[in-house]
């Protein structure tokens, strides 16, 4: 047998972890390609070389060309790779994550299908929201209202900090410019959250569409884990922006959450938060790397890869 032509792909225990990396690039109107083992952004002002397994996203906003050569190398790094649309608010697409193993995932279907469970970790996002509050047997209905009143007081305290002034959030999902420069932000900010927690889901093997507390979309996880951070980073963030008023607002806040994802550690912070939400205190559910298992018909696995016939009487 013609050996495979090509570079072999790394083994994912050999690769950066996704806390490790740089949290996202963001790139447009170039051509993505390959060099060796680094990711080649070429534009009208020329080539710049990124260490592929160095970052935990590769952005795509509008105006991008990819090449095969490129996206197997961010396959095979664990780099997860987003499409968005104009000035990076609208998600389209992303490629494969880092992890593959299916623990996580299963953690997360079982607990999204059971009633007690769910409601459970629903009330542990909540307690991570607000640390000082008791919120033992609340329900779903109490949960919400007291989210949505420290939503707006989250709005108000970056507003009076940024000396912005602000009266609702408002946007148009199909016209991005028509929203004023605080609106703009906003929209900038949480779709640069949206992406980063993004590539911690899938990177994790977990699902993006097996929500908690959001439920009926294809990101609802992605929301659930991101509004942990949103009046803590995103909302800030955006109002500093926008009271200082540049000309290119989306550009000047995704900069700077790029930043305050970098100095906050959010990268890391997203994946201990994940695995603390769907191990439910079970501190033995350690991530297994490039493993198949066969389901043993009760709660058990046994080894994938392995003939089994002389164990079990074959009726033929």
């Amino acid at each position: 047998m013609k050996p495979i032509p090509g570079t072999p792909p790394a083994r994912v225990h050999e690769l950066a972890r996704l806390q490790d990396r740089v949290s996202f690039v963001y790139v447009e109107r170039c051509t993505i390609h390959r060099d060796q083992n680094a990711i080649t952004v070429t534009d009208q002002a020329g080539v710049v070389h990124v260490p592929a397994a160095t970052i935990g996203a590769l952005v795509l906003g509008p105006g991008t060309r990819v090449t095969h050569q490129a996206m197997m190398l961010l396959a095979d790094s664990g780099s997860t790779a987003v499409w968005v649309g104009e000035q990076g608010v609208r998600y389209y697409a992303h490629g494969r994550g880092l992890s593959r193993s299916s623990r996580w995932m299963e953690a997360q279907a079982a607990i999204v299908s059971n009633r007690n469970r769910r409601l459970d970790v629903a009330r542990k996002m909540y307690s991570m929201r607000f640390p000082d509050e008791v919120l033992t047997g609340s329900t779903m209905q109490q949960l919400r209202g007291r989210e949505g009143a420290r939503v707006r007081r989250a709005y108000k305290s970056a507003a009076e900090a940024a000396g912005v002034e602000w009266s609702r959030r408002s946007y148009d999902k199909v016209d991005f410019s028509s929203g004023d420069p605080v609106n703009q932000a906003l929209s900038a900010a949480t779709a640069c959250l949206y992406g980063v927690v993004h590539a911690a889901v899938v990177s994790l093997g977990c699902s993006p569409a097996l929500g908690v507390v959001h439920t009926g979309h294809d990101r609802s996880f992605v929301f659930d884990v991101a509004d942990l951070y949103k009046a803590e980073l995103a909302i800030p963030v955006a109002f500093q922006i926008a009271g200082a008023e540049p000309e290119d607002v989306p550009g000047e806040t995704r900069r700077a959450m790029r930043d305050a994802i970098h100095r906050q550690r959010l990268l890391p912070r997203c994946v201990r938060d994940i695995q603390e939400l769907l191990a439910e205190g079970d501190q033995d559910m350690v991530e297994d790397w490039d493993v198949i298992y066969l389901w043993d018909g009760g709660a058990g696995r046994v080894a994938g890869g392995k003939d089994y016939a002389d164990e079990v009487e074959v009726p033929w």
